[in-house]
């Protein structure tokens, strides 16, 4: 209560430059504004969506400085004006896609993709304003938001339409694919998405689960997702698809491109049955990148579509799902491969960039 409607001063790791190691330093976080949360993060994890912006491998995302960040755990602090659903106190999840419940594309059965919160690594300040929320504690310049949530702070404030109330927790391929019993999948890129959708596919009763990785010190945690075959496209001259093809005798059911990889996007989409074959984009792609397909193939029977925070609406949906975690339908601890402190966060960057590490929780 004492710091309610004031501003507060708090360690946040800011990027101030195209793969810089991030500067851990007192920044200022101004009260919520109407419809806004201020949030206090008690866990952050990083991922490559994170690592992807600190790179700057987007030229037009570039803006600094930035607070990054999009995975996280937190305490409402204080809320603005006009929000109801929560209180100072209540345990939340940050959401990098929000659901204002009003919108068209709300209101609308089988999409997520709020019109006035959705992802946007392009946006950077509040929607209320225009204006930011972090300011630099020496001379009270601005610092950007990102995704909706720039979790690497102490105290974040963000948009009630992207914090979900929960149960108090400490931890945290399945709606867009609609994977049916028996079927089979191929999962190209074995990082934590890749992970997560092997234990959706297993969650869901697949009979067989391929994983694709040039890594295959991934393998093993592989297997305890799942998986139960798996390619290197390193260790043969044939194609991944005509592996796959063999394995299955015709292809699998579904596809899940993880790596971020248009040759594996191309491979992933080959994968599939010709008369059934489902492709789901995961990865993220550096722009400009155009789809590897020719339109007439898309006659033959196979699809392909992409996936936002799993297709679930996040206030809604969301936390349905998170009980069946709970309740021990997907193993979630298998995710955490490494906790560090929170001004570790650069070894915890370098570890993922190095591919030792899958999710790096962080704590604040």
């Amino acid at each position: 209560m004492e710091t309610q409607g004031k501003v507060i001063t708090c360690r946040a790791a800011v990027a101030w430059g195209a793969g810089e190691p991030l500067v851990m330093e007192d920044v200022k976080v101004d009260p919520p504004q109407r419809l806004e949360v201020r949030l206090r993060i008690l866990f952050t994890s990083i991922c490559h969506t994170d690592l992807s912006a600190w790179k700057g491998e987007n030229e037009a995302q570039r803006a600094y400085p930035r607070i990054l960040g999009h995975e996280a755990a937190g305490i409402v602090e204080s809320v603005g004006e006009g929000v109801e659903e929560m209180k100072a106190g209540d345990h939340v999840l940050p959401i990098f896609t929000g659901e204002c419940g009003d919108c068209r594309v709300c209101k609308r059965d089988g999409a997520n993709l709020c019109e006035r919160f959705r992802v946007d690594p392009m946006k950077k300040v509040m929607v209320t304003d225009g204006k930011t929320r972090f300011f630099t504690s020496k001379d009270n310049k601005p610092i950007y938001h990102f995704l909706n949530t720039s979790t690497f702070s102490e105290y974040t404030v963000i948009d009630s339409a992207c914090v979900l109330k929960v149960d108090p927790l400490s931890r945290y391929a399945w709606n867009v694919a609609d994977i049916q019993p028996a079927s089979t999948v191929a999962i190209f890129g074995l990082g934590a998405v890749g992970l997560a959708v092997a234990e959706g596919a297993r969650a869901r009763g697949a009979s067989k689960i391929i994983g694709i990785d040039v890594n295959p010190d991934k393998f093993p945690l592989g297997r305890e997702a799942g998986i139960s075959e798996f390619i290197n496209p390193k260790e043969s001259d044939k194609a991944v698809h005509e592996r796959v093809w063999e394995i299955t005798e015709g292809g699998v059911e579904y596809s899940f491109e993880c790596a971020g990889s248009i040759e594996a996007l191309r491979e992933a989409f080959l994968s599939t049955n010709s008369g059934v074959g489902v492709t789901v984009l995961l990865g993220v792609h550096a722009s400009p990148q155009l789809l590897p397909i020719h339109p007439m193939e898309l006659f033959q029977g196979r699809s392909i579509t992409a996936s936002v925070f799993g297709g679930f609406k996040p206030k809604t949906q969301l936390p349905f799902f998170i009980t069946q975690c709970l309740q021990g339908l997907l193993n979630l601890d298998l995710f955490i491969s490494h906790q560090l402190p929170f001004h570790d966060i650069n070894k915890a960057m370098q570890l993922l960039h190095q591919g030792k590490a899958l999710r790096c929780l962080l704590r604040l």
